[in-house]
C-alpha cells in the first residue's frame, strides 16, 4: 500500500492537518501504535454509521435493537476494510475523519437499502409502463400528453432490450437502489448505470424521430 507521507492540502500549519497527518502517521505505523488508532478509528466509523442508519429507521420500522446494532457494527467494519485499502487516496481536501466518516455513511445507507429490499422480490415487469401510461392519462389530460405516452410505451417495446426494459423500470418506476438491483442481477453498478444510460439515448433518439422532443421542457419538434 502507498501512504502519504505530507498533506498536500490546506494550510499545513492548521490544528485540522496535524490531526490529519497524526492519523496518517499512526496508521502507517507498526505494531501498538497501529492497533491502538485502527481501534479509535473502528469507534468512529461506528459512530458515524450508527447516525446513518437511525436517520433512516423509518425505512425498516421492521427491525428491532440487535438488528439496528448489527447492522452499524456491520458497515463499520466494512467502511474500515475500504478505508484502509484506500489510504493513499487520502489528499488533505477535507480533515482525516470528515473523509472516514463518508466511507461510514456510505456502507451504512448501502445496507440499510439492501436490507429493506431482503426477501422482496424486484418489479420489473415490462407492463409497467402499459400500466403508467394507463393511469397518467386522465379526462383532463392534453392530447400531446396522451400520444407521448402512447409513443414511449410503444417505443419501451420495440426499441428497447429486455434487459434495458427490466432495469429501467426498476431503477425509474418502482425506485430499486442501484447497488440492490445490481446484487439481484449479479453486476456492477457501473454496468447498470451504462444500460439506463443507453436506454434513456435510444428512447429520446426514438421519440425525437417521431417528433417529441424531451428537454426538461416537452414540446412537440418541428
Amino acid at each position: 500500500m502507498t501512504m502519504p507521507t505530507e498533506i498536500p492540502a490546506g494550510d499545513p500549519a492548521s490544528p485540522s492537518a496535524d490531526d490529519s497527518r497524526l492519523w496518517l502517521e499512526r496508521l502507517g505505523a507498526s505494531g501498538p501504535r497501529r492497533d491502538a488508532a485502527i481501534v479509535e478509528l473502528h469507534a468512529l466509523l461506528l459512530k458515524a454509521a450508527r447516525f446513518e442508519i437511525d436517520r433512516r429507521r423509518a425505512s425498516l420500522p421492521h427491525l428491532r435493537g440487535d438488528d439496528w446494532e448489527d447492522l452499524a457494527h456491520e458497515s463499520a467494519a466494512d467502511a474500515l476494510s475500504a478505508l484502509l485499502a484506500k489510504l493513499g487516496d487520502f489528499r488533505g481536501e477535507a480533515r482525516f475523519t470528515t473523509w472516514a466518516y463518508k466511507f461510514a455513511l456510505l456502507e451504512a445507507s448501502v445496507k440499510t437499502r439492501r436490507r429493506g429490499w431482503q426477501g422482496r422480490e424486484i418489479p420489473i415487469a415490462d407492463d409497467a409502463w402499459a400500466r403508467l401510461a394507463d393511469t397518467s392519462v386522465t379526462a383532463g389530460a392534453h392530447v400531446e400528453d396522451t400520444e407521448l405516452m402512447e409513443a414511449l410505451r410503444q417505443e419501451m417495446t420495440g426499441t428497447l432490450t429486455k434487459r434495458q426494459r427490466e432495469v429501467l423500470v426498476a431503477v425509474t418506476l418502482n425506485d430499486v437502489p442501484i447497488d440492490v438491483l445490481a446484487e439481484r442481477l449479479e453486476t456492477t453498478r457501473g454496468a447498470l448505470y451504462k444500460t439506463l444510460h443507453d436506454a434513456r439515448r435510444k428512447l429520446r433518439i426514438a421519440l425525437a424521430e417521431r417528433g417529441f422532443r424531451i428537454d426538461g421542457t416537452r414540446e412537440e419538434a418541428s
